[in-house]
């Protein structure tokens, strides 16, 4: 995937003063509230914490992984897809026990919203400059949260819709028929893929770059049967000079790997529901609500069914002195739960509270690359990670980005419009240029025409009632036929109005879809493969090149 990278020289990138829209993100990464800091323990734009999170990481090294065996485990998923020589030298540095900035995601079909794309080039840039301040290789890992199983999120992807009309396109692939498994499990097949594909190419544009891009997908595509494999593969060949490591949670190899840790969790499991309460009862009283509901008897661990329901990934609660699902399929002691953790690590499955503990426990993590949502809730983590004698990793917000295309970029000129207005919504832009052409002329006409109709109606309502009551209703009757007429020819008129304009209201409309899709940000709505087909791929290497803000922060990039 290498079109369009001389194009690069071409953007201009602005820095804009967005929140983050989460209240408790916001407050932390702006330092407003030392209480709520302290949930965190470290902060990203205090230079002092990196060097102490790095002392603290060799200090507590016999705590964690064999980090040769972490990169054994990677290295025998990635490799499927090819390993480009940035990421065997940093699958090298990672068995030599370099320390990891991670992040990561679900597993998307096309790479999914924008976003996520963000959240790589945040996690490479991060690794980067940590590196250059600290003075040691640090190393970047892309985490594919491939054992969730909400399907519905993973097989859906949204794109401007390469038809004349401005509307969002959808593409999804369908679930094959089966128990309701983690999303590494749920097998497509290469006929599955190729109709995705062959639904891809039908729905985007003509383009440049379209036949490369179709070209590589289809190589990266080859003996891929999951989406994660798709979406790994993608990953693979778009980061490939930056060394990025994929961790693909569902990977049996790191199951292994994670056994031990499985045990911690099983064995501390009721301490670790306690310390989720007080962190989230601490999140309360600043004032915060809680992103993640903490059940007091949830395990927050899932276990993959056997049997009948093979490969249902099953959540786990504490029932006396057991461990059980909420619909009573399984039932096991913690003992049996234990000897699980060390016969069939693979049948063990994180939730997102425990899923940042075995992160750390896997990997020397330095920092954790986390969107608005992931920090509110990794707030709820804090006593967790100290109930097992271990420490927050420092908290890096995701880089934000706003993509504005040419023809968007001309409409907000010719419209006089900021970025925040087109986020704000354009109902208004699009009611005051209709009213600017008439629209606001015809409404008035029509109100006093229905106003004078009404008056001039009165002295006949009235004739009518003193020859007989009764034609008192129907009267009121009549009337409002003549209102109903009068308010239909009305609609008429700004139909037969909007129709005039429709090159101008669909101006405004495109606007919209490209920047602010169904009034949601571009980068949580729009997929990467949009963006990729119709500009090549300068603008993901230009972004990657961009200072690195350890804030996060906003840019406009125009295309």
């Amino acid at each position: 995937m290498v079109a369009g990278r001389l194009s690069t020289s071409l953007m201009l990138i602005n820095k804009l003063d967005l929140p983050f829209g989460q209240p408790l993100a916001d407050t932390y990464i702006e330092r407003k509230n030392p209480a709520l800091e302290q949930l965190f323990g470290y902060h990203p734009s205090v230079a002092e914490h990196w060097q102490r999170r790095l002392i603290y990481l060799k200090d507590s090294a016999v705590n964690r992984a064999d980090s040769r065996k972490g990169a054994e485990a990677l290295r025998s998923f990635q490799e499927r897809f090819g390993l480009s020589a940035a990421a065997e030298r940093n699958l090298q540095l990672l068995a030599d026990g370099a320390p990891v900035i991670v992040g990561g995601q679900q597993a998307v079909l096309w790479t999914g919203p924008l976003m996520i794309l963000y959240k790589a080039v945040t996690i490479i840039q991060a690794a980067a400059t940590a590196s250059r301040e600290l003075g040691v290789p640090v190393v970047p890992v892309f985490w594919i949260a491939g054992e969730d199983h909400d399907w519905a999120e993973a097989s859906v992807t949204s794109l401007p819709s390469a038809g004349p009309k401005p509307e969002l396109a959808r593409l999804s692939v369908a679930r094959p028929v089966g128990p309701a498994t983690s999303v590494s499990r749920t097998v497509l097949g290469p006929e599955a893929v190729e109709n995705a594909i062959a639904e891809l190419e039908a729905a985007l544009a003509d383009s440049p770059h379209k036949h490369e891009l179709l070209k590589e997908l289809r190589e990266a595509a080859t003996g891929c049967n999951t989406l994660t494999e798709l979406f790994a593969a993608m990953l693979s060949r778009l980061f490939a000079d930056s060394g990025l490591l994929l961790a693909e949670a569902d990977n049996p190899h790191l199951r292994i790997v994670e056994g031990p840790m499985f045990k911690r969790i099983i064995e501390s499991s009721e301490e670790l529901s306690q310390a989720y309460t007080r962190s989230t009862r601490r999140v309360e009283e600043l004032g915060y609500k809680p992103q993640v509901e903490v059940d007091e008897d949830g395990a927050n661990l899932f276990l993959f069914a056997e049997g009948p329901r093979v490969g249902e990934r099953l959540l786990l609660q504490r029932s006396g002195e057991r461990f059980r699902d909420r619909r009573g399929l399984v039932s096991l002691s913690k003992q049996e739960l234990l000897e699980l953790a060390d016969s069939s690590p693979e049948r063990l499955s994180n939730n997102v509270l425990t899923r940042p503990l075995m992160q750390d426990y896997l990997f020397p993590v330095l920092s954790t690359v986390l969107g608005p949502g992931e920090i509110a809730y990794w707030a709820q983590t804090e006593e967790a990670f100290r109930t097992l004698g271990m420490e927050m990793p420092i908290i890096t917000p995701r880089l934000s980005f706003t993509l504005l295309e040419p023809h968007a970029d001309k409409a907000m000129k010719e419209f006089s419009l900021s970025l925040h207005q087109v986020l704000q919504g354009l109902d208004g832009c699009r009611q005051e240029f209709l009213d600017r052409q008439g629209a606001a002329v015809i409404c008035g006409v029509f109100e006093d025409a229905l106003a004078a109709m009404g008056e001039a109606y009165q002295p006949a309502l009235l004739l009518a009632t003193d020859q007989e009551r009764g034609l008192e209703e129907l009267g009121r009757t009549n009337w409002e036929r003549i209102a109903r007429e009068a308010e239909y020819l009305k609609v008429k008129a700004l139909q037969a109005l909007e129709t005039r304009e429709r090159t101008m209201l669909d101006r405004i409309a495109a606007l919209e879809l490209s920047v602010a899709p169904e009034g949601r940000p571009q980068e949580r709505m729009l997929s990467s493969i949009y963006f990729l087909n119709r500009y090549g791929r300068g603008w993901l290497d230009r972004l990657q090149l961009e200072q690195y803000e350890p804030c996060g922060g906003h840019k406009l990039v125009r295309l």
